[in-house]
């Protein structure tokens, strides 16, 4: 890897639209230091758990800091957002509780509630009215129902209305529904602070527990949430995934601490990201593309059907770009997909090539006008493992 959004692939230069760098820090010279400068303070890592092992003085601090960026009074950090999410809903949702999630809820949703005593209750992706109709009928029903969705979707590039959920759970009649907001793809890219999609629409005080990853746009590994529920420290003592993995590294955490001083000092990286994300989007639905309903920095490209996808995403690293692939049986409504991510360290001249090489194998494999007779690559027919020459 050269630059947040350079490879050296098979001996090629080749430009990376499938990461999710969203603010480009992975080459920042603050983040870099930093993290150079915590492994040579604090060595590279506690070997455990913190629960086991201990913590350092930079877990506490992160954890006050990530807290306080929310305006929240507690905060709990784990080792990744994946971890986040099976650490959080595994020890919410209790024997005779619900977890009633959006059906197109990202995997570590569905895994954590597969680690969870409580019955899964799904309603319709992104249907505020559907879940009210799932509220209905559990009314007055003992457990607690802890409504689980996401600020921004990460296949189609979708945002949830959230606004619309939290009136939702205010018109409930019962007092036990809880909202959880996974803001992993919308942390730094939505709110005017960079909260994520539930700030964007004013009603982040109304989560109950907001959950991230550091590993988008702060550029780094680790996860956390954030709440104002009262003894929400004994959790750590509870959840299984918090108490048996081992801690952030120094590293990581002196990293995302820069990252979100970043956010906070940086508010052009953002407008840069979106206007990435609008000229990517509106240029490949210009090109006939069928992307995804909004703008978002991620952009989704939805194929006729998987063998196409792969033709296609293999066609397009051959030309020098790299997306992301996402086909059955992962995708909302069984469709193929090309996941596009962008950054704001993109260059307007890696956009317009971008949509340029696209345009062009577009037209060669017949999808968006059939202009020429379809040359597949002769290894298209098959996903391949990307190892850039770096890793050998």
């Amino acid at each position: 890897m050269k630059s947040p959004t350079e490879v050296t692939l098979e001996g090629r230069p080749v430009t990376l639209f499938g990461t999710n760098n969203y603010l480009g820090l992975t080459f920042d010279e603050g983040c870099l230091n930093a993290a150079a400068e915590a492994v040579r303070a604090q060595g590279t890592g506690t070997t455990g758990s913190r629960i086991a092992n201990g913590s350092y003085t930079s877990h506490s601090a992160l954890e006050r800091e990530i807290a306080s960026f929310y305006d929240k009074r507690y905060s709990m950090l784990f080792s990744t957002g994946y971890t986040a999410n099976l650490g959080m809903i595994s020890v919410l949702g209790d024997k005779d509780d619900y977890l009633v999630i959006d059906t197109d809820s990202h995997a570590s949703i569905y895994d954590g509630c597969q680690m969870s005593s409580a019955e899964v209750v799904r309603f319709r992706h992104n249907s505020p009215e559907s879940l009210a109709k799932r509220l209905n009928r559990l009314e007055g029903t003992a457990g607690d129902k802890i409504v689980i969705i996401e600020g921004l979707y990460s296949m189609l590039g979708d945002t949830a209305p959230i606004d619309e959920f939290v009136a939702v759970k205010k018109e409930a009649a019962d007092d036990n529904v809880y909202l959880l907001v996974d803001e992993a793809h919308s942390l730094g890219v939505y709110g005017a602070t960079g909260r994520g999609k539930a700030q964007a629409d004013s009603v982040d005080q109304d989560v109950d527990f907001i959950v991230g990853t550091f590993s988008k746009s702060a550029g780094t590994t680790g996860g956390f949430c954030v709440s104002n529920l009262e003894n929400f420290n004994t959790l750590r003592f509870l959840s299984r995934p918090y108490m048996f993995t081992a801690s952030m590294t120094p590293s990581a955490i002196a990293t995302a601490h820069i990252a979100f001083e970043i956010m906070a000092s940086r508010p052009h990286l953002k407008q840069r990201l979106w206007k990435n994300s609008n000229h990517l989007y509106h240029g490949a639905a210009a090109l006939g593309f069928r992307v995804g309903p909004e703008v978002s920095p991620i952009v989704a490209v939805i194929l006729p059907d998987p063998a196409t996808a792969v033709i296609f995403w293999n066609r397009l690293i051959d030309e020098g770009i790299y997306t992301n692939i996402a086909v059955p049986p992962v995708t909302p409504g069984n469709l193929s997909l090309l996941r596009v991510s962008i950054s704001s360290a993109h260059t307007e001249e890696q956009i317009v090539h971008a949509l340029n090489v696209m345009e062009s194998v577009g037209v060669e494999l017949g999808i968006i006008e059939k202009k020429t007779k379809v040359v597949p690559h002769p290894n298209s027919r098959e996903l391949r493992v990307v190892n850039g020459d770096d890793a050998q």
